[in-house]
C-alpha cells in the first residue's frame, strides 16, 4: 500500500535526546515508537539503559521493550523482522510509525535490508561456546588481529560483533569488514527519512557526564546489584549493557564509589563517538538535526520532510 508520507527514524549517540523528541512527534502526529535499542528489549535492564517512564510510556505506546529475559539472546534478523511487522501495522491501522534509538547494526538492518553473508548455526554455537566469555573474546582478539585484521580493528570492542565475524571469515575466507562494503552501497527503504541528532562533542560530553550522575542517584547501582544475584553478567547478549560491569567492579571493591560517575561517563563517550562514526558512515542519507534546537522547531523539520502536516490531530 502507498501512503501520502514517510514514517521518522531518529537516530544519535547515547544521551543525543532521540527519546524525547521521539516522544513529542508521536505524539503530535498519532504516532507509536519502535525502539531501536538492543539493551532495552532486556526485562530488568531499566535504569542502566534509560528505558522510557511509566507515564511516558502512558503517554505514547513503545514497542520491542521488556520483550526479553536476561538469559536470551537479541539478534539482528529477529528485531528487523518484528520491526518491519510492527511498522506495517502501525501504517495499516493508522498510526504513525516513529522508531529511535541508537543501535547502529540495527538501524542499518530495517532500513537498508539484512546482509547476506554466509551463516552457519552449528558453527555459531562452537564459536558462542569458545569465545563468549571474557577469556574467550581476549583469545578471538589475538586470532582476529593475525587472519583479520581490519575486522579486528573495528569490533575489537564488541565481542558479538568479533564472534559474527569470525563465523563470515570461516565460511567465506573473507573478512566481514570487505563484505560489509558492499551492504553499504545499497539504497535505503523509500517508505523512511533518517534523522541524525548531532550535538558539539564537548556539549555532548556534559550531557552524557550529568545523565550518568543521575542514573547513578536514581538506582542503578542497586538494579546492578540485584541483577548480579540474577546472572546478568552469564548472560549470552545482556551483560554487554553498558555501565553494568564498571558498577560491579565498584560492588566488588575494585574501584571507588566516587570514581564511579567519571569511569562510566568516559566509557560511555567512548562508546558514542564509536556510534557516531557509524551513523555518518553508514547512514549518509539521514537529515542532520544540528542540537541543541527547539523541539517545536525540530518536529517542524521532521513534519515538513515526511509529509506528515496533514496528519496532525
Amino acid at each position: 500500500m502507498n501512503y501520502p508520507y514517510r514514517f521518522p527514524v531518529i537516530m544519535g549517540p547515547t544521551a543525543s535526546g532521540k527519546s524525547a523528541l521521539a516522544l513529542a512527534v508521536a505524539e503530535k502526529f498519532g504516532g507509536e515508537i519502535i525502539s531501536v535499542d538492543s539493551m532495552q528489549l532486556y526485562r530488568k535492564l531499566d535504569k542502566g539503559t534509560a528505558k522510557p517512564s511509566a507515564e511516558e510510556r502512558k503517554r505514547v505506546i513503545h514497542h520491542l521493550i521488556d520483550t526479553l529475559d536476561l538469559s536470551e539472546r537479541s539478534d539482528l534478523f529477529t528485531f528487523v523482522q518484528q520491526a518491519n511487522e510492527l511498522a506495517d501495522s502501525l501504517r495499516e491501522r493508522g498510526k504513525l510509525p516513529v522508531l529511535a534509538g541508537g543501535t547502529g547494526l540495527y538501524l542499518r538492518g530495517f532500513l537498508y535490508g539484512l546482509d547476506e553473508m554466509p551463516s552457519d548455526q552449528e558453527l555459531r554455537k562452537q564459536l558462542d561456546a569458545e569465545f563468549d566469555s571474557p577469556e574467550g573474546f581476549e583469545r578471538l582478539k589475538t586470532i582476529a588481529a593475525k587472519e583479520t585484521p581490519e575486522d579486528c580493528r573495528l569490533w575489537s570492542y564488541n565481542c558479538r560483533k568479533l564472534i559474527r565475524a569470525r563465523e563470515v571469515y570461516l565460511l567465506s575466507g573473507k573478512e566481514m569488514s570487505s563484505l560489509m562494503k558492499a551492504w553499504k552501497n545499497r539504497t535505503p527503504r523509500n517508505d523512511a527519512e533518517q534523522f541524525l541528532l548531532v550535538w558539539d562533542r564537548e556539549i555532548l560530553k556534559q550531557r552524557i557526564f550529568l545523565r550518568c550522575g543521575e542514573m547513578l542517584k536514581n538506582g542503578w547501582i542497586e538494579e546492578t546489584e540485584s541483577l548480579m544475584k540474577q546472572g546478568l553478567f552469564s548472560s549470552p547478549t545482556a551483560h554487554q549493557a553498558l555501565g553494568y560491569p564498571i558498577i560491579r567492579d565498584m560492588l566488588e571493591g575494585h574501584l571507588k564509589r566516587s570514581e564511579l560517575q567519571e569511569k562510566i561517563s568516559v566509557a560511555t563517550w567512548q562508546f558514542a563517538r564509536r556510534q557516531l562514526t557509524w551513523f555518518r558512515g553508514q547512514h549518509k542519507e539521514a537529515h542532520i538535526l544540528s542540537m541543541p534546537a527547539t523541539e517545536s522547531k525540530l518536529v517542524e523539520t521532521i513534519s515538513s520532510i515526511c509529509g506528515l502536516q496533514q496528519r496532525e490531530k
